[in-house]
């Protein structure tokens, strides 16, 4: 008998009513407004009343570096926030809300599968509450505001060859990526090259994610630099005095979602910064409701250890204040196969047959990688958990080095069915992530704030990702030197490479060392409050593929979804 799709066994959820939900974390009724009858948001006046309760362990789920085509780990965190409650323990799971744009694409939704899954699944997918619609709408009203303001006489004297502030749309379109605004007669504008992000690349969405309050949420708008004068001095929103009509916009937006699980475990959806270019985790505001809402906050944060779990402690925590007492590293069989070298796999295709043949060796050759992304959780001071997330193509001889890889490097490991086997299949995990997290924590952060720009970055790529060094393109150079003047270089750094490797070369597999990162560019996010370097060609407009997953969504005769996933 084939196993159900995600679809159809969210449809047989038995969800409960969300005010039940909320009071297992002590928020009362009054505190929720409800979207239909099975989303709600929570108020900000929540952080306030929930105080006096004692804070939960604070755990982040990260991964060795995947696949294209993912390990898990959304899975993985549902099912662990699951299986807390087998073991005798209240949990709050908190995650990112997922970007229509690869919804529509290649990946396909982002609410967990199988039996640890986020429900509905169609609402978390498709629009939720309007929060990305707000973040688009924000955004694109200050670039509306810059191209008015060119088109008024340009006061500011921004230059047209130095304004970096795009539009942006939540969809795959790489048409977009470059384009041309004020074509036409003189009242149309004035014309210039400009583009589109996609939504979830958006600084709005990267500043709304770490704000911890609408005053702050405020004071981060205002702080967006849009561009630079002929003199290189910095524009900011609060100069073209939008900032305050965006605030507005987003005002609503700051309410975290929540949510549940298929065994009715709360779940706090809120933000979607990008993991490639931007933090990768879900709202600082969310965590500071779910921190007080049980034993444990479980929250996740995007691709491997080098990239989300890295931006988790070194941003998101630097600016939350909140401290992690156990991280989660969720590998998979095929991903450390595919290390070895041996392997390819490519979305949308079958995996290799030689791929799902048992060949622990093949574990143990791509094995490095794992190892490095425990040393990168390490490196923080933070206790790891290796979450072994099993396939039915995997075999125990496979799992077995698995855990003595994680063994050799003084990690906990479980081997964990929560996709077919719901909370309960996560039970040794949890358990293993319990004791972790209960050892004393000696959290730190890889830098401080007074470090100079270009030595954050050399200490990132050589303490996390293991390059020799770092060479800078010319034009990085001279921004690193703009930045570091105009005042930004107390602020931490968010590094945009490939998810795909630990190096910034997609093609290097395992525990790459002796080579240099390159940085072509570098960028400041003012606002949200970190400096990015762009190392490789990163693309912030995705396009669709020759068989985007927009081509299987439909509605049936009855008017319900078909074909999301």
């Amino acid at each position: 008998m084939a196993f159900p799709s995600d679809l159809d066994i969210a449809r047989t959820a038995s969800l409960k009513p969300l005010n039940e939900i909320a009071a297992t974390m002590g928020i009362g009724e009054h505190l929720l407004e409800p979207y239909g009858s099975s989303v709600a948001k929570i108020k900000l006046e929540a952080i306030e009343e929930l105080s006096d309760r004692p804070k939960a362990k604070y755990v982040v789920v990260s991964a060795i570096t995947p696949t294209p085509l993912g390990e898990g780990k959304t899975t993985t965190t549902v099912g662990l926030g699951q299986a807390m409650r087998h073991i005798g323990k209240q949990a709050t799971i908190a995650i990112r809300q997922p970007s229509m744009g690869p919804t529509f694409g290649i990946k396909g939704g982002a609410a967990g599968g199988g039996y640890s899954q986020v429900v509905p699944m169609e609402l978390l997918n498709l629009h939720l509450t309007g929060d990305f619609h707000a973040v688009t709408s924000a955004h694109n009203l200050l670039s509306a505001i810059i191209d008015n303001h060119l088109f008024q006489g340009n006061a500011l004297g921004l230059s047209l060859d130095d304004i970096t502030w795009r539009r942006v749309l939540d969809v795959n379109d790489r048409a977009l990526r470059n384009i041309v605004v004020g074509l036409g007669a003189r009242e149309d504008g004035v014309t210039r090259q400009t583009g589109f992000d996609i939504t979830a690349a958006s600084e709005v969405m990267a500043l709304f994610a770490l704000a911890t309050s609408i005053p702050d949420l405020r004071a981060r708008l205002g702080r967006i630099v849009v561009g630079y004068t002929k003199a290189g001095t910095p524009v900011t929103a609060e100069e073209l005095r939008g900032a305050g009509a965006m605030a507005v916009l987003m005002r609503d937006a700051m309410k975290p979602n929540l949510l549940q699980t298929l065994e009715n475990t709360p779940v706090l959806v809120h933000a979607g910064p990008f993991g490639n270019i931007a933090t990768g985790n879900s709202s600082i505001v969310a965590d500071q409701i779910g921190i007080r809402g049980g034993d444990f906050l479980i929250t996740e944060a995007g691709f491997g250890a080098d990239m989300g779990a890295e931006r988790f402690f070194n941003i998101k925590c630097r600016y939350s204040g909140l401290t992690p007492d156990a991280a989660v590293v969720v590998a998979t069989v095929r991903a450390l196969k595919t290390h070895s070298g041996k392997h390819r796999i490519t979305a949308g295709k079958a995996l290799p047959e030689a791929l799902l043949a048992e060949n622990p060796d093949e574990v143990l050759e791509g094995g490095e990688n794992l190892r490095k992304q425990i040393e990168n959780i390490k490196l923080h001071g933070v206790t790891p958990v290796v979450a072994i997330n099993a396939f039915p193509t995997d075999h125990p001889s496979e799992w077995k080095v698995i855990e003595e890889i994680a063994a050799s490097m003084g990690a906990r490991a479980a081997v964990c069915q929560h996709f077919s086997n719901g909370g309960e299949g996560a039970t040794e995990l949890a358990e293993a992530v319990v004791e972790a997290a209960n050892e004393p924590s000696n959290f730190q952060m890889l830098y401080p704030d007074d470090m100079s720009l270009r030595d954050k970055i050399s200490t990132v790529a050589t303490k996390v990702y293991g390059a020799e060094g770092v060479s800078y393109a010319p034009a990085a150079s001279r921004a690193l030197d703009r930045y570091e003047a105009a005042g930004f270089g107390k602020l931490p750094v968010c590094i945009a490479k490939t998810q795909y490797s630990i190096s910034s070369d997609a093609s290097l597999k395992g525990a790459p060392t002796g080579w240099t990162l390159p940085v072509r560019e570098v960028r400041a996010s003012v606002g949200a409050g970190f400096v990015y370097p762009i190392c490789g060609d990163m693309r912030t407009m995705p396009g669709l593929g020759t068989n985007p997953a927009a081509f299987s969504i439909d509605l049936d005769a009855d008017g319900g979804i078909v074909g999301l996933s």
